[in-house]
């Protein structure tokens, strides 16, 4: 692994591991406003039950946490394995009208703190390019 994967991965690691951690003791009213807020995005997570939810959210956060951090888990994977994680994200910013502008694009003060997570999408591009790449540089070597 180097310098480049580190700094792209080491960070965001650590912050989405300490917030599923955090998660864990999650008491049901606050798991069922988060699924409240997730469900704007991802309209499926609506079908589990508060508890569910906050339990799968949890552990969901700390395996995608644990696999940024893990060296051995590929750069490709830990990059579409976050992508997944912040297109959630942001679908949950775009579909809900309180969370942008009248434009649709820039956030309202309410949006801000999830319209941040754009820079997961990028840092997941960022993971996945530099797993294709080297991939493509070892067959252009044979």
């Amino acid at each position: 692994m180097n310098l480049t994967s580190i700094a792209l991965r080491a960070v965001p690691g650590a912050f989405i591991l300490n917030a599923g951690i955090g998660k864990l003791k999650l008491d049901a009213e606050s798991a069922a406003g988060m699924q409240g807020m997730a469900a704007t995005g991802v309209p499926a997570v609506k079908q589990l039950s508060p508890e569910q939810f906050g339990k799968a959210l949890a552990w969901g956060e700390i395996t995608l946490g644990t696999a940024l951090l893990t060296p051995f888990v590929s750069n490709r994977v830990a990059g579409v394995a976050l992508g997944t994680f912040a297109s959630g994200m942001l679908s949950m910013y775009f579909r809900n009208d309180a969370m942008t502008q009248s434009d649709g694009v820039r956030p309202t003060q309410d949006g801000t703190p999830i319209a941040k997570d754009a820079w997961l999408a990028a840092i997941a591009i960022a993971l996945v390019d530099l797993g294709t790449s080297k991939k493509s540089k070892k067959s252009s070597r044979k």
